[in-house]
């Protein structure tokens, strides 16, 4: 199914975003969340900014009873630097992420035996992730039109 569909079918929506906004563009993810708390204010909408640690989020994920959940991240596809790819979580880009201690792919399968919810995982093409460094224009570029499409998207913006 594809995102647009998703989105539309779903009544409760979790956002995760998920980065480490000290190492340049691993910050995607956290940019995509704060900007979309600015835009979206539902009571169906849950935006997270996981860090790091999305594992450490799973009660408020699971409390909140979605139809969908959808993690957003810096990965590294072997795409074009800034370059957005959506796919599903479970697959190999899920065990891509490598800047944070358990592959996305295990928190799902955690999360599927708890909910009972579409995951998607909305991935942005890296290119700097040294310690200490600032997020590339591209990726901050891409990281706000992200959250206003899916502030659009989940009725804010």
């Amino acid at each position: 199914m594809e995102l647009p569909e998703l989105l539309r079918k779903a009544k409760r929506v979790v956002v995760c975003g998920i980065g480490n906004d000290v190492r340049g563009d691993d910050a995607f993810g956290v940019i995509v969340a704060e900007r979309l708390k600015e835009l979206v204010n539902s009571p169906n909408v849950l935006v997270l900014n996981c860090g790091e640690v999305p594992e450490s989020y799973t009660g408020k994920i699971t409390n909140f009873k979605p139809d969908l959940v959808i993690f957003v991240d810096a990965v590294d596809f072997g795409g074009e630097h800034g370059e957005v790819i959506v796919a599903d979580p479970e697959g190999t880009l899920g065990e891509a992420v490598s800047t944070h201690s358990l592959p996305l792919k295990v928190l799902v399968g955690y999360l599927k035996t708890r909910l009972n919810a579409e995951f998607v995982l909305i991935g942005c093409q890296p290119a700097v992730l040294g310690l200490f460094q600032e997020p590339s224009e591209i990726i901050i570029e891409r990281a706000k039109t992200l959250a206003e499409s899916l502030a659009g998207a989940l009725g804010g913006g």
